[in-house]
C-alpha cells in the first residue's frame, strides 16, 4: 500500500544535532558576530595552509639575519607535510562563503599571487648570483670579505699617503738644511775671500809705505817703550821709544820732510825735529852730533845725526818721539808699525 509520506531527504552535513537532540533541518550556515559565542579561556590556533614550511622560513630568516659565511641553508631540508582528517576537510565551508574573505579571492587563477619559484635562501642575492646558484651565506660572506678588503686597501692607501707625505716633508727639510749649509759655507768662503783680499791690500799698502819709510837706526836694541813708568823721567812716564846702540852710529830720516829744529834742548840733549808732509813731527834726542840744519829738506833714509848720550841719560841711545801736528805724543812703535815697519 502506497504511503503518502514524502521520501526523506538526504542528510545534510550540517543537519546533525551536535547536542544529541532530534535531527532538525538547517539552512546555509552564515556565522556573524551575534551568532558566534566568544570563546573563553585557552584555545588553539590552527596552523594555516601555506605555512607548512614555517621551520624553513625561520631557518632562512636566521641565516639572512646572521649572515655567517658558510652556514648551512634550508635548501636541502625536506618539506613538512601537514594533512587534515577527511571528516574535517569534508565539512569545511567554502572559503569564498566566509565573511570578508570572498572579496579577496578571484576566480582568475593568474590573479592569485604565486610564491617565487626561487628558494627563500636566495634572499639578498643579486639576480646573477641567484642564477649561478650562489648560497646566500656564501654570498654574504663574500661581500663581508670584499668590504673588509676594501677597508684594508683604504687603510693601506692612507698609510702610504701619510708615509709619502712624511718622506716628502723630511726630504724638503733635508734639502733646506743642505741649502742653508751651502749658503753658510758660501758666505764663509766669501767672507774669508774678502778678508784675504783686504789683508792683501793692506799688505800691499804697507809694502808701498815701507818703501817710503825707514827705521831711524840700523843696529839697535829696544831698551824702553812708550808709557813706561819710572823716576828717571820728569813726567813719571816715558814719552818715547829708546833704541840703544853704538855711539856715533848713523840716525836716519824715517820719511821725507823738513827740518824744523836742530840744537840743544835741555834734558833731551842735542835734538833734531823732522816735520813730515802731513804735519807729524819726529823727535831725535840725545844725539852726539847733528848733520842737518833748520829748513833743510831730507828724504827717506838720509842721515840726519849720530847716536849719543847727551842730556838726561843713563847710556848711549836714541830717544825717539812721535807727535801730532797739534803736539800730542803717541806711541812710536805703533806708528812705525802702521807704516809697514817691523820694529
Amino acid at each position: 500500500m502506497a504511503s503518502n509520506k514524502p521520501a526523506p531527504e538526504a542528510p545534510s552535513p550540517f543537519s546533525t544535532d551536535i547536542y544529541g537532540g532530534a535531527e532538525q533541518s538547517v539552512g546555509e550556515w552564515n556565522p556573524t558576530e551575534e551568532s558566534i559565542r566568544p570563546v573563553r579561556g585557552r584555545h588553539r590556533v590552527a596552523k594555516q595552509r601555506g605555512l607548512a614550511r614555517s621551520s624553513t622560513v625561520l631557518g632562512v630568516g636566521v641565516i639572512a639575519a646572521v649572515g655567517a659565511g658558510g652556514m648551512a641553508t634550508a635548501q636541502d631540508k625536506a618539506p613538512v607535510s601537514i594533512s587534515l582528517p577527511d571528516s574535517i576537510a569534508d565539512n569545511l565551508p567554502d572559503a569564498k562563503s566566509l565573511p570578508g574573505v570572498g572579496s579577496f579571492m578571484s576566480d582568475d587563477a593568474e590573479a592569485v599571487p604565486v610564491a617565487a619559484a626561487a628558494p627563500l635562501t636566495t634572499a639578498g642575492l643579486t639576480s646573477a648570483e641567484a642564477e649561478q646558484g650562489t648560497d646566500a651565506g656564501e654570498a654574504l660572506r663574500a661581500r663581508i670579505l670584499q668590504q673588509a678588503e676594501q677597508q684594508q686597501a683604504s687603510a693601506d692607501a692612507d698609510a702610504r699617503a701619510a708615509a709619502e707625505k712624511a718622506a716628502a716633508e723630511k726630504a724638503a727639510e733635508e734639502a733646506k738644511k743642505q741649502q742653508d749649509e751651502a749658503e753658510a759655507e758660501a758666505a764663509a768662503k766669501k767672507k774669508a775671500a774678502e778678508e784675504a783680499a783686504k789683508k792683501k791690500a793692506e799688505e800691499e799698502r804697507l809694502a808701498k809705505l815701507a818703501a817710503s819709510f825707514s827705521l831711524p837706526a840700523s843696529s839697535y836694541t829696544i831698551s824702553s817703550t812708550y808709557g813706561q813708568s819710572g823716576a828717571m823721567w820728569s813726567s813719571g812716564q816715558h814719552t818715547g821709544l829708546d833704541f840703544a846702540g853704538a855711539a856715533g852710529s848713523p840716525l836716519k830720516a824715517v820719511h821725507s820732510g823738513t827740518i824744523t829744529s836742530a840744537g840743544w834742548s835741555g834734558s833731551y840733549g842735542y835734538r833734531t825735529v823732522l816735520q813730515l808732509d802731513d804735519g807729524t813731527e819726529i823727535w831725535y834726542a840725545h844725539q852726539s852730533s847733528m848733520d842737518v840744519s833748520v829748513g833743510q829738506k831730507v828724504t827717506t833714509g838720509e842721515t840726519i845725526g849720530r847716536m849719543g848720550a847727551t842730556g838726561n841719560v843713563t847710556g848711549v841711545h836714541l830717544h825717539m818721539e812721535v807727535r801730532t801736528a797739534g803736539g800730542s805724543a803717541m806711541d812710536p812703535m805703533a806708528w812705525l808699525t802702521s807704516k809697514g815697519l817691523s820694529v
